[in-house]
């Protein structure tokens, strides 16, 4: 069993005197660590508790000046080593690491009183009661142990504490998909890049192909070789610390992220859940500072997320709710929990993702409007409330997509090809078909039905539908977006595609050309090849509109050049050429048809397209027997 801790708590507090008491390294790789005794970047050590268990240690620094690399170390932690010194008590970084503990949703984990050679009893129990009452108020409730790890009292029952503590923390999915957050990379000559992070879900094997993100851009890179507490491996389960040797990474910055390809969101945007947890969380705010200021961030802030600090613009939705906008796309998920820091003050708020790549607010009152969607959907405080808040606020979206922000199907969504649709959305797409429909047989009586593209315009569908970014469509891969949706909701309207066109099957006859078409067949009934010159056809009131409907329903069949016979023309005109001296030529053909070269030419090679007649060189035929 393995797990991974992150350190937290005041600078000179003891927190990687602490580590290295407990595990037998120093977490401090640099030369100006060691020398000025102040942790600069994150340092990474190990160490086997007496139960068996494998607990590593994120030993972030202390100083204000390093809030940053402590969000980093803070992040990817399920679980958290607060460190508070009895010799002086409760302090300004102690209230900071506390908020970042709290906004990043992280609920378990030891408080220790450190240095407890430095102060007497009374003292290490008044630290004591403040710690735990402060970190009350922000809702862990942890166990506390009182330490030297000059001495080496109280080492042995933090032992025991860690040991309980890893009991009880969940166990990890290693067959979740991968998002390892790194936190430091370097080059090894004749290797190549390694990045190291503490990978919380998942698991990497050498081999893998995985996804990774830098600065908003994206790369397939190749796993080449494992490390975890220096030991090679060939596959790395969570929660451990990790080194990974990547194929085609070079020139590679510390703070990227690999994932498993297709698992996660890839957007600059998300609309959050935001919530003040800075400094004045526990009184600590300063007299005189207006609360609106705490409540609400400034419009340019720094978003930390896994070990990634990114400038990002905060439009303000409503009171606990906005949209964080980045310069570059992040990988998300909906639940992921991050920090907001105001760069001018010590202010931070936590951040809860509620929806991913959200669409644009254009309308007046569309901000209010987004806030109130989001609270309703927010407040069963279920994925599956976010999935139908996200269905409702786009109208369809693929399933891939609802698997990549980690959201079910929502209950009645509709099915249509790869997309799942709201309900509503279904049915006001449903109805706008048959009203267009319906209309245009209204106006075009004889018409065979509205255009496939007609009726994807009519549908009036949203932006983000027209052209999703999944490169899928909504139904047939080969169709536009639009048109997919079209040849899905049609048979569910009661409606019929036939050669393009959408239709209503009891709608479409010849409505007031039925006595022409009547009087067409009348004639040639009588002289079955003597096809009605066009000026006979007008006449008759039939136009190209008109005869086509008849040869829908096959009243008539048409040949090129006007030429109108009836649909068993065809077969007539076979009975009367198999009775010529085969071969036979055109002028042959039309003698014994009686009809004119406007029509026997068309004829004859409308036979020859059927393969009932076959021409023998230039001027004859002969029927194919």
């Amino acid at each position: 069993m393995r797990r991974v801790l992150a350190t937290a708590g005041h600078v000179d507090h003891g927190k990687s005197t602490l580590v290295r008491a407990l595990t037998g390294r120093d977490p401090d790789r640099l030369a100006e660590e060691r020398d000025r005794g102040l942790t600069i970047e994150l340092g990474f050590v190990w160490t086997g508790l007496p139960g068996g268990a494998d607990v590593a240690f994120v030993d972030v620094p202390g100083h204000q000046r390093f809030i940053g690399t402590m969000l980093a170390g803070l992040g990817p932690s399920p679980a958290v080593v607060f460190v508070v010194a009895a010799d002086q008590g409760w302090q300004e970084q102690s209230s900071e690491h506390l908020a970042a503990v709290q906004a990043l949703g992280i609920r378990d984990g030891l408080l220790v009183i450190t240095r407890a050679d430095l102060a007497d009893e009374g003292r290490r129990a008044e630290v004591a009661r403040e710690a735990t009452t402060r970190l009350a108020g922000a809702g862990l409730d942890l166990p506390a142990t009182v330490v030297s790890a000059t001495t080496g009292e109280g080492m042995e029952q933090l032992r025991e504490a860690l040991e309980a503590l890893v009991v009880r923390m969940p166990e990890p999915d290693a067959e979740a998909p991968v998002r390892l957050w790194s936190d430091r990379s370097f080059v090894i000559k004749g290797a190549g890049t390694v990045v190291t992070g503490t990978l919380g879900a998942g698991t990497v094997r050498i081999g893998d192909r995985l996804l990774l993100l830098e600065h908003g851009r994206s790369r397939e890179v190749v796993v080449r070789g494992l490390h975890s507490e220096d030991e090679a491996r060939a596959a790395i389960a969570p929660v451990s610390r990790a080194a990974v040797n990547l194929r085609r990474a070079e020139g590679v910055g510390r703070s990227v992220v690999l994932l498993t390809p297709g698992a996660f969101e890839l957007a600059a945007s998300v609309d959050v859940a935001l919530a003040p947890v800075g400094t004045g969380l526990l009184g600590d705010e300063p007299t005189g500072t207006d609360p609106g200021a705490v409540a609400h961030p400034p419009e340019r802030a720094t978003l930390h997320v896994g070990t990634t600090g990114t400038g990002v613009h905060v439009r303000p939705l409503g009171d606990g709710w906005a949209r964080l906008s980045a310069a570059e796309e992040l990988a998300w998920r909906v639940g992921d929990r991050a920090i907001l820091r105001d760069p001018g003050s010590r202010r931070i708020w936590s951040v809860r993702v509620v929806d991913v790549d959200p669409l644009p607010l254009r309308r007046r009152g569309a901000p209010r409007r987004r806030a109130e969607a989001l609270a309703a959907g927010d407040s069963s405080g279920s994925a599956s409330g976010l999935a139908a808040l996200r269905l409702r606020s786009r109208s369809a979206d693929t399933e891939m997509r609802l698997r990549r922000l980690d959201l079910p199907v929502p209950a009645g969504a509709a099915t249509i090809g790869p997309w799942r649709v709201d309900p509503t959305a279904s049915a006001h797409w449903r109805d706008r078909l048959v009203d267009a429909v319906t209309a245009h047989h209204r106006d075009h009586p004889v018409s065979a039905g509205l255009s496939m593209a007609d009726a994807a315009r009519a549908l009036g569908l949203p932006e983000h539908l027209r052209d999703p970014r999944d490169g899928g469509s909504l139904g047939d891969e080969a169709d536009p977006p639009a048109v997919g949706l079209v040849r899905h909701l049609a048979p569910a309207a009661g409606l019929a595609i036939t050669d393009g066109r959408v239709h209503d099957p009891s709608a479409v006859g010849l409505a007031d050309a039925e006595g022409a078409v009547a009087s067409l067949e009348t004639k040639l009934r009588g002289s079955p090849f003597v096809a009605p010159e066009r000026g006979e056809l007008a006449d008759l009131g039939l136009g190209a509109a008109e005869l086509a409907a008849a040869e829908r329903l096959g009243r008539v069949l048409r040949l090129p050049d006007d030429v109108v016979l009836l649909p068993d023309g065809p077969a007539r005109a076979m009975r009367v050429l198999a009775g010529l001296d085969q071969p036979f030529t055109l002028s042959e053909a039309r003698q014994a048809l009686g009809t004119t070269r406007r029509v026997a030419v068309p004829l004859l090679e409308h036979l020859d397209s059927r393969g009932w007649t076959r021409r023998v060189d230039g001027r004859l035929r002969e029927v194919v027997r």
